[in-house]
């Protein structure tokens, strides 16, 4: 709760300026605080007088700081293999650590996960905590998040950070509650204040219009969901060595309330676009879903896959897998063909990290243009047919 001090408030309107919410004005030359407020605490920043407190915001107990020491990366490892963005976020976590002058951990949780251990050093770990054990073949919130709990609790690394994937974010916010951490999630920047040695992570806010740094400074570990394809990893070092430490299990961990009957790939998780070299997306200009039938038709010529924006995804022209964008996939491939897609924000922050932007649009001031690498404004029913000619000729 927002607690306004009327003997200290001198109702000078700074409070008012800078929410962004709308959520206080002064009456009366008073501060008052209606309900759109969301405790941020930006006004409290900027109040002067100290007028203005957050009710609870006084953590209880001071933590030891300097305590904790280390970089951690959860590496996700599902279905046999490790996930990519776990190599992405050793790419990353070996400059946070680097930066900080502390070793880089992997911690690598599952059954059955033989080299993998060894293909994390090799990307940029000098440390791998292991929990192989067959009671972990399946995923379960309980099970993993006792596990890595346990291990932080042990350990005390200053920072930890995940893949923003399925798995990512169903059990990374239960460990950050049990330890009482700060996190942010879908994080696309990281960093160290070289001040302090803060960690620093950006994020899109208010619907991705902005991009918002938020810090974790008086809790431990700092703790962050990173979204795929936004890292870049390291190259594959065959000569690098590090430590693999195998964990001690205790039995209780590995109970749960959740039995896993059986575990499928779904169809739909072939249409992977987040691994493709070539995406051809579509937008709203398509006019309908028969529209798809030629940026398909591109796509395979390319020898490449079909990704959309979220308009045409919400019309049903397209399957969700194919979403792009902050509510859909972060793609990185080497050229991306944007069809008859505006540009909005929201899809930019999913494609912009692509090597090679293309942008066919009838609309010249279309923003899409503003990112684009080369850009055609033209009717996407008349420079596609043409463009795939020549792709073919050229075969």
């Amino acid at each position: 709760m927002l607690i306004v001090d009327n003997e200290l408030c001198i109702g000078c309107g700074a409070c008012e300026e800078n929410c962004a919410f709308a959520a206080i004005e002064v009456v009366d030359g008073i501060a008052v605080v209606g309900d759109a407020c969301t405790l941020c605490g930006a006004c409290v920043d900027c109040c002067e007088v100290d007028a203005l407190t957050i009710e609870g915001a006084e953590k209880s107990v001071q933590m030891d700081l300097a305590s904790w020491n280390g970089v951690w990366v959860y590496c996700e490892f599902r279905a046999g293999t490790l996930a990519t963005v776990a190599l992405e976020l050793l790419g990353i976590g070996r400059k946070l650590a680097d930066a900080r002058g502390v070793k880089l951990s992997a911690v690598l949780i599952g059954s059955g996960t033989d080299n993998s251990a060894e293909k994390l050093i090799a990307h940029g770990a000098d440390i791998v905590y292991r929990a192989d054990d067959e009671a972990l073949t399946y995923f379960t919130d309980e099970t993993y998040g006792a596990v890595l709990t346990k291990l932080i609790q042990e350990h005390k690394p200053e920072i930890v950070l995940a893949g923003a994937t399925a798995i990512g974010r169903s059990f990374i916010p239960g460990v950050a509650n049990t330890l009482g951490a700060g996190l942010t999630a879908d994080c696309t920047q990281l960093g160290i204040r070289e001040t302090d040695g803060a960690l620093l992570q950006t994020r899109p806010a208010f619907g991705g219009n902005i991009m918002a740094t938020i810090e974790c400074p008086n809790s431990r570990p700092q703790m962050s969901t990173v979204r795929p394809n936004v890292m870049k990893e390291l190259e594959f070092d065959a000569s690098r060595s590090g430590d693999i430490i195998d964990v001690t299990l205790d039995p209780a961990m590995l109970k749960s309330r959740v039995r896993v009957l059986e575990s499928v790939i779904a169809e739909q998780d072939d249409v992977n676009i987040q691994e493709s070299d070539i995406l051809v997306g579509g937008g709203r200009g398509l006019d309908n879903e028969k529209g798809f039938e030629l940026i398909r038709e591109l796509a395979t010529s390319l020898k490449g896959s079909v990704s959309a924006s979220r308009a045409v995804v919400d019309a049903g022209w397209i399957g969700y897998p194919h979403q792009v964008g902050q509510t859909g996939k972060t793609v990185a491939p080497k050229l991306y063909i944007a069809c008859g897609i505006s540009g909005a924000i929201q899809h930019v922050a999913g494609m912009q990290s692509s090597e090679t932007i293309v942008a066919i649009n009838r609309d010249k001031n279309a923003p899409i243009f503003d990112v684009a690498d080369f850009g055609i404004v033209g009717d996407l029913f008349e420079v596609l047919p043409k463009l795939i000619k020549q792709i073919e000729e050229q075969r």
